[in-house]
């Protein structure tokens, strides 16, 4: 085929020659990246073909193929067999989790009920002031005080996954807690399973370290044990990560049932769970975690950030005794300890028992705004918890760049399903809204009113549970 017959026609993407240094391969997977980042190629575009491309730029065909293989490392290119190579959805997300201020509602990022702060203040004030307080401001115990683990214990009790022994660590954060896990328990070329929507930064985490995340087809109660399964039998999976509370950005939240079932598969093949957990506080008191299930098959991770104070950045990070050795040494490694004035804070508000009533100010809250959400927003799924954020499907053939594009052309700040979806699948037609986020009552019902008329809802008749499941998922 003649090179310009398909320059101007095929080429979705037309690198620029001048620029390219050697070494080659590099050169071009930076103009690639670049491109994705600053938004010329869009989430799902079709790459040109490797020879075609390295025919456009006069290279070698093994140059292009490391170039792409390079980005596809980095989480931002997937390939489908036999048919190509796509930019990955959500690889522009650094910019998407900012505060972005000012007169915009705010309703893609998750701020968690930032009011109850004042009590967070109020703890802080009462251990800075005890006559040791200067010691916090040491090197401490990485894996924190006696008195820090007391009170990790006593939480993670109340959330359905009882510690045994020393098996338990103190992490600066969920993501910190993920990168321990990966870092020390799972290799570059490893297999995990995980939701078809997917928490966006464990999805770039585990690109970074070259780690494979492959998708697990899901119903309405969660992820499928038949389609675990069928995955495991071919083989090649060591792990699996689930967010089986509320998971993010889906909403779903895994009965108990399906946890069990799911347990069932992970001991049958040996896998590695790992269970996030962030959301475990708005479960009722009789949901369990696979912490407790499958004890032997599961890192438990319960970050602090949603339930009691996003800032100080703690997290509980519970695991089998086989994997302490390893992930204790992981940690120290790295130094991903969190900050001991941190996690004498949270400490300080666990067993005092203001982190229960921060909870509870929070849940009620939580309700009164998912009031408010229904009233926009009618039917969908049983309310089995407070939720902090809905996942909402989108009428017609609206896709969820231009529902995000047409929020923000109106002040609101959303997060389309592109940006979670795995892979090949299909990532057009959800938007996941955060009811929590906006400053007042008020300004969310300002913000519903004008999605409800924006994305082309109406309420829905009661009783039509088709029309819900076209809303909700």
């Amino acid at each position: 085929m003649p090179v310009n017959s398909f320059d101007d026609y095929y080429m979705s993407w037309k690198p620029d020659k001048s620029c390219l240094e050697k070494p080659y391969y590099q050169s071009l997977a930076r103009q690639l990246e670049r491109d994705i980042m600053a938004g010329r190629l869009s989430d799902n575009t079709r790459l040109p073909p490797q020879r075609e491309l390295a025919d456009f730029l006069d290279l070698n065909l093994s140059t292009v193929t490391r170039a792409y293989k390079l980005c596809e490392l980095k989480g931002l290119l997937y390939g489908v067999t036999g048919s190509g190579t796509y930019v990955s959805p959500g690889s522009r997300v650094g910019d998407t989790f900012v505060d972005r201020g000012g007169s915009l509602i705010e309703m893609g990022m998750i701020k968690p009920f930032y009011e109850t702060n004042c009590r967070v203040l109020e703890a802080a004030r009462s251990v800075l002031g005890r006559r040791d307080s200067r010691r916090l401001f040491e090197y401490g115990d990485p894996l924190g005080t006696e008195r820090q683990l007391s009170a990790a214990r006593l939480w993670l009790e109340k959330r359905g996954a009882p510690v045994e022994g020393d098996n338990l660590m103190i992490v600066a954060g969920a993501q910190n807690a993920l990168s321990v896990i990966l870092l020390s328990l799972f290799r570059a070329g490893d297999k995990i399973a995980v939701d078809e929507y997917t928490y966006t930064n464990f999805r770039r985490l585990a690109g970074l370290l070259q780690i494979q995340l492959v998708a697990v087809e899901a119903d309405s109660r969660g992820m499928r044990p038949e389609a675990l399964d069928a995955l495991c039998r071919h083989g090649g999976v060591k792990g699996i990560y689930l967010m089986p509370t509320c998971s993010n950005p889906t909403g779903l939240c895994m009965s108990r049932d399906r946890r069990m079932e799911l347990a069932e598969t992970v001991r049958r093949y040996r896998l590695l769970v790992i269970e996030d957990d962030i959301y475990s506080f708005l479960a009722p008191a009789d949901f369990q975690s696979f912490f407790s299930m499958a004890p032997k098959n599961t890192v438990h991770i319960c970050s602090l950030s949603k339930s009691l104070c996003a800032g100080l950045r703690v997290a509980y990070l519970a695991f089998p005794e086989q994997y302490r050795e390893t992930l204790v040494s992981g940690m120290l490694s790295v130094n991903l300890k969190t900050v001991s004035l941190n996690a004498e804070i949270i400490a300080q508000l666990i067993i005092s028992g203001e982190a229960d009533r921060i909870v509870e100010e929070k849940i009620s809250l939580a309700h009164a705004r998912n009031k408010i959400f229904r009233n926009y927003f009618p039917g969908g799924p049983e309310e089995v918890i407070p939720r902090f954020f809905h996942w909402v499907r989108l009428p017609g053939d609206m896709t969820s760049h231009e529902a995000e594009l047409l929020a923000l052309q109106k002040g609101i700040h959303i997060l389309g399903s592109h940006r979670f979806a795995m892979g090949n699948r299909d990532p057009a037609h959800h938007v996941r809204l955060s009811i929590v986020s906006p400053r007042s009552e008020a300004e969310l019902e300002e913000a519903l009113g004008t999605l409800r008329e924006l994305l082309g809802h109406t309420p829905l008749p009661s009783g039509v549970q088709g029309d819900r499941q076209a809303f909700y998922c």
